[in-house]
């Protein structure tokens, strides 16, 4: 089965990054959304954390509403910019599936983490990464590695093999691996 062109249910697009910690997921995604957005293309991106984190800060309104017990809370930032944060509470986290429907159109999302998701992705290894054990021997849809040592490279028969730093490369790649359309 071809990956090619990858929509998920929602009609978006979608290209994942996987890998590691500290195996330089977001340094690639970071420099891969400038290099796309520089071509022309509209990109969106969800990132997984494994952590807590939190977007607003004590003291800000935005975080006293939430901490008042309000469940959504959308927020304005003079014409900049407007996020809505959702209080899971006692939800589950969400499933990926539930969150791509909320972002707008766009000609790509690029997805960072989601080890266990269905989708095409690339598989980052870096010599500092917090683990080495190979991601794409047990999942068929890692359809290429970057890596910035190339005796990291185990499992990898038959991928494409990228050098981290060679974003032009890995973005020729993800533009020809889900069929963007190109841009003049």
């Amino acid at each position: 089965m071809s990956n090619r062109g990858f929509f998920n249910a929602h009609g978006h697009r979608v290209f994942g990054i996987t890998g590691w910690k500290n195996s330089g997921k977001t340094t690639l995604v970071v420099r891969l959304v400038e290099e796309l957005v520089r071509r022309g293309y509209k990109i969106s991106t969800i990132k997984h954390a494994h952590h807590k984190c939190d977007i607003d800060k004590p003291g800000a309104d935005s975080f006293r509403h939430r901490e008042a017990g309000a469940g959504e809370v959308a927020l304005v930032a003079a014409g900049t910019r407007w996020a809505i944060m959702h209080e899971c509470r006692d939800e589950p986290e969400p499933l990926l599936g539930d969150i791509l429907p909320k972002l707008s159109p766009c000609d790509l999302v690029l997805i960072e983490g989601y080890k266990k998701e269905g989708f095409p992705k690339i598989e980052v290894r870096r010599a500092e990464a917090k683990h080495h054990d190979p991601l794409a021997p047990k999942d068929n849809m890692i359809v290429a590695l970057a890596s910035d040592h190339p005796n990291n490279l185990e499992g990898s028969e038959g991928l494409p093999i990228f050098n981290l730093d060679d974003v032009n490369a890995i973005a020729d790649f993800v533009v020809a691996h889900t069929d963007l359309p190109g841009k003049g």
